[in-house]
């Protein structure tokens, strides 16, 4: 295999949406971007498309190849983002290693592999879980410890780990847990759109795609995961950063994907529709805009025994799926360390 970042140069070359001068400003692009370090604070106050267009990168290059990439991974458009977070995902995926930008997906629901599984270790560890329990309150007891009411009942710990919003944190945070909670409000949110739309033969001959030029960007095949019984095809459209269609009515949303989905799968034109649904998250992930990366706490507050995880925390990343378990692995490390446990997890930069 070619080193980094030659590795790239084939796929580049053969890319068939962007022209020769294209390519070769995105190859200048791309190795400034590689000698940047994203915990550069500097680079956190500007905006992704900002800094693309200083490095020569038309807007044809923007959407074909840096917003391909940037949507689904920051969930914001290259206007929208902190350099600081862009570098980290093009750096990682693309600039690090010649396989770290493999693409991988789950041939099961996603519950089965953060619920199911998860819940059955966390089961096996004597650990009590309790769903649809919502907090109403954390206190300090006034021997020093935590009281947690859910549900109408007390419970009382040595040790919490918040693992919630950033907006619900700021409301159960005691006062002085945090020099500046109200930091916490200003992290926005970025909502996902997934379209789901069940054919009654099959329109996708391959496991998903990307579209450009296009309001769809991407198209999952979930028939096998979800089940999916007798003749058909179930296909997802995930679509990120769209604050514009997310409260859009389903009838409207129908009119915009279905037609634009059989003009991009001609095997879709003239298929029964046996099922069209949507699914909506307002609050998907927390907005990975210019200057949030100063807004974002570590997993220690000021008061003792209290830690805070979640994507949205300080853990470098945006809120992707790695993001959020290393800030799990920070917030009990941190945890365990203050208990006088200190334990380095030997699976944390397997995340």
């Amino acid at each position: 295999a070619l080193p980094v970042p030659l590795h790239l140069a084939g796929g580049l070359a053969a890319y068939p949406h962007l022209s020769l001068a294209e390519k070769a400003n995105v190859g200048r692009a791309a190795l400034a971007l590689g000698r940047l370090d994203p915990a550069d604070p500097a680079l956190d106050r500007i905006d992704f498309a900002t800094w693309l267009r200083q490095h020569g990168q038309s807007e044809r290059a923007i959407e074909a190849l840096w917003d391909l990439v940037g949507v689904a991974t920051l969930n914001a458009t290259a206007p929208n983002a902190s350099m600081a977070l862009a570098a980290k995902v093009f750096k990682t995926g693309l600039l690090s290693e010649p396989g770290a930008a493999d693409i991988g997906w789950a041939t099961v629901p996603l519950g089965e592999l953060h619920d199911t599984l998860a819940r059955k270790a966390l089961d096996t560890a004597g650990v009590r879980t309790e769903l649809r329990a919502k907090v109403g309150s954390l206190t300090r007891t006034e021997d020093g410890r935590w009281s947690v009411e859910s549900a109408g009942e007390r419970i009382t710990a040595d040790t919490v780990v918040l693992a919630v919003p950033q907006h619900e944190t700021h409301d159960l945070l005691p006062a002085g847990a945090l020099d500046e909670p109200d930091l916490l409000l200003d992290i926005d949110n970025a909502p996902i759109l997934n379209v789901h739309v069940i054919y009654d033969r099959t329109v996708l001959r391959r496991p998903f795609f990307a579209a450009i030029g296009s309001p769809v960007q991407w198209v999952f095949d979930r028939t096998h995961s979800s089940g999916l019984k007798g003749p058909g095809q179930y296909l997802a459209v995930s679509q990120s950063a769209v604050q514009d269609e997310i409260d859009l009515p389903v009838a409207e949303l129908r009119e915009r994907y279905l037609p634009e989905l059989e003009r991009l799968l001609p095997a879709a034109r003239g298929a029964g529709i046996r099922d069209f649904f949507v699914t909506r998250e307002r609050t998907a992930t927390f907005a990975p805009t210019p200057g949030v990366g100063a807004l974002r706490p570590g997993p220690r507050t000021r008061a003792p025994g209290l830690h805070l995880s979640g994507a949205w925390t300080a853990t470098g990343w945006p809120a992707t799926m790695e993001g959020a378990v290393r800030s799990g692995f920070q917030a009990a490390d941190a945890a365990l360390h203050d208990l006088g446990r200190p334990h380095g997890h030997p699976l944390q930069e397997a995340a």
